[in-house]
């Protein structure tokens, strides 16, 4: 029998691992997933600046799942900042083309923040904490972050 083994994180005081998931809505969202899941995966093998770790798994036949460790939360807000993640996100956030899309990030260090675009019913911290508007102090991932520390 194999013994049980801890995690050592003291190397990464800063650690912020994020869970995303891509719902297929409608019949025309499997191509949206598919196109989706050829990007990310490109994404993880040429391994931007402080993505630590990169793992895909399967929610439901229809849900995907994706969760990723980054060094810190600087190197995560400037992978989403930069190409081609900036445009990606700023097109499909205004088209999700029969899918629905979430994202949820947690801090080693505190704080944690979600956003969700079409889904059909709340999942994660949606299932049981007030939805917002992504306006104001919740425009930003990094503005969620500091307002789910109070």
């Amino acid at each position: 029998m194999q013994q049980a083994q801890a995690v050592d994180l003291s190397a990464y005081p800063n650690l912020t691992m994020v869970l995303l998931g891509m719902k297929v809505t409608r019949l025309v969202g499997v191509r949206t997933l598919l196109g989706f899941g050829n990007s990310l995966g490109t994404m993880a093998r040429s391994r931007p600046d402080g993505l630590l770790h990169h793992e895909t798994f399967l929610w439901r036949l229809n849900h995907v799942g994706i969760r990723q460790y980054w060094r810190d939360f600087e190197a995560l807000e400037q992978f989403t900042r930069s190409e081609p993640h900036k445009s990606w996100w700023r097109s499909f956030s205004r088209d999700p083309a029969g899918t629905a899309f979430w994202h949820e990030a947690y801090q080693r260090g505190g704080g944690m923040e979600g956003i969700y675009l079409g889904l059909p019913k709340p999942i994660g911290f949606g299932a049981f904490a007030p939805l917002r508007a992504r306006t104001g102090g919740y425009a930003s991932s990094r503005q969620r972050l500091k307002q789910g520390m109070g």
